[in-house]
């Protein structure tokens, strides 16, 4: 939805005669800075919370001139959109209080007059002095990173006087990072993320009856770490974690899938099977796992193949081009 032209919608019809397309539409946009410095008109509604003071955020933008209908700035074109942290990968004040005002999946346009935008002077040869300008944000989604960031920086003495809540809190932010870094093929940061989440839930001692909730975070911590490490081509350390994981849920599809992609990896054809076959018994029409095996069988069928050869090699009668007798 975002990048249309911006004087779509823009009344033609109502407001003083000789009132350009930005004056007439922040007429009834609304206020949210107290001034008519930042204007808005909501495209599509979000949902849940508001995007908090020092959350990354995840959005997709247009800017526009007024009288232009292709954007100054846009990364629209971008297939994954890179994650601002407000306060210091936004430079325009108008675009972080719009987001301030925004909730996950909303489109909402704005008009930023200059001093929440480009100032008197403007951005040569861009943007001329004194230029009001029109965004439309798409927000995607927002991470909060703060309160994870101030409690991981606490120590396990510190850390133990919050509550379990908390600590699941500040775990679950952690893996989301991780899993926002995972789809950019960030495995190497992703998979810092995901360690950070581990050590927090493996550090905090919870009452039988919650410790549930701790196992079931560290599950799904350890089959993103499991992930990870499968990417960065680190079989052994995939097959250590998805173990690990399958302590926990025995019968864990994911898990038992990856530990034989880890160990089909490692050549170790056995194994790689012994764990295939048991995630197929789990999820028997399950197209990844069915896949696996089917090349599970094809990389044993060509082992198979050269150790016959080898052998052959080895045991063959060799004729050496020597009399008997001759040294």
């Amino acid at each position: 939805m975002v990048g249309r032209a911006p004087t779509r919608g823009v009344p033609r019809g109502d407001g003083t005669p000789g009132q350009s397309p930005y004056q007439r539409l922040s007429q009834w946009m609304l206020d949210i800075s107290g001034d008519r410095g930042v204007l808005k008109d909501v495209v599509r509604e979000g949902a849940g919370e508001l995007v908090t003071p020092d959350a990354s955020v995840l959005v997709k933008y247009s800017g526009y001139l007024e009288h232009m209908d292709k954007p100054f700035d846009s990364n629209c074109f971008r297939k994954t959109p890179r994650l601002m942290k407000l306060g210091e990968d936004i430079t325009l004040w108008g675009m972080e209080l719009g987001l301030l005002s925004m909730r996950r999946g909303e489109v909402a346009r704005f008009l930023f007059k200059p001093t929440y935008a480009y100032g008197k002077l403007g951005c040569p040869p861009l943007i001329p002095p004194n230029t009001t300008v029109l965004f439309e944000i798409e927000l995607l989604d927002f991470l909060d990173s703060a309160e994870s960031d101030k409690f991981c920086a606490l120590s396990a003495v510190q850390q133990d006087q919050f509550p379990l809540e908390k600590v699941l809190k500040v775990a679950a932010t952690e893996r989301e990072f991780g899993n926002y870094l995972f789809r950019q093929n960030r495995f190497y940061d992703a998979k810092v993320r995901y360690k950070r989440a581990l050590l927090l839930l493996r550090r905090r001692s919870a009452p039988p009856e919650e410790q549930h909730l701790v196992e079931a975070a560290k599950l799904l911590v350890l089959l993103n770490l499991t992930f990870a490490y499968l990417k960065l081509e680190r079989p052994s350390a995939a097959l250590r974690y998805g173990e690990q994981a399958l302590i926990i849920d025995p019968k864990n599809a994911k898990a038992l899938f990856r530990c034989g992609q880890a160990c089909l990896l490692m050549t170790e054809y056995q194994k790689a099977r012994d764990f295939l076959v048991q995630a197929q018994k789990e999820q028997p029409f399950n197209h990844d796992i069915n896949n696996e095996l089917k090349k599970l069988a094809s990389y044993y069928k060509d082992y198979r193949d050269k150790e016959k050869e080898m052998c052959h090699r080895m045991f063959a009668p060799c004729d050496t081009g020597f009399t008997v007798g001759e040294n």
